[in-house]
């Protein structure tokens, strides 16, 4: 791979996973308050899960990024890369609204918004790369299971 290859998947893998870390750091103490006083549905998976399972979605969303930013230049590829910061965007607030301010019922909203854009997003980057919407799977799947645990807390937690 040329050199120029392997510095645009660095650069956004780095800035895929520096959203997910900078939302984790703003989200600690939302966390903690979640773990210590909000009811949670069957199903909900122990917290050191979280950490690792979007730290691995986080580089193969950066991968699939990285795949679309290589192609030629073109107004569909920055659509693209529009629409997958869009989603990113999406993506560093939900935690915020459902951990720090656990307003789980506007949470659930917008996650849903995230899930509509994700699959916009697979659904044109698969016009584009082939291999992009295997690498987005995982990441539509647990945000279907977080959409799941959200709606489901919310329920809980009225």
């Amino acid at each position: 791979m040329k050199k120029g290859k392997w510095i645009n998947y660095v650069f956004w893998i780095a800035l895929t996973e520096a959203v997910g870390l900078i939302s984790g750091l703003l989200i600690r103490e939302g966390t903690e308050t979640y773990s210590e006083a909000v009811k949670k549905p069957p199903l909900s998976p122990p917290a050191i899960l979280f950490p690792i399972v979007w730290s691995v979605l986080y580089l193969l969303m950066g991968v699939a990024a990285a795949r679309i930013s290589l192609k030629e230049p073109s107004a569909s590829r920055k659509k693209n890369i529009y629409v997958y910061l869009v989603q990113l965007f999406f993506n560093f607030f939900w935690g915020i609204i459902f951990f720090d301010f656990q307003a789980f019922g506007i949470a659930f909203i917008w996650l849903v918004v995230l899930w509509l854009l994700i699959v916009f997003m697979i659904i044109r980057f698969k016009n584009a790369d082939e291999a992009s919407p295997f690498l987005l799977a995982p990441y539509l799947l647990w945000v279907s299971f977080a959409g799941y645990l959200n709606l489901a807390v919310w329920a809980l937690n009225k």
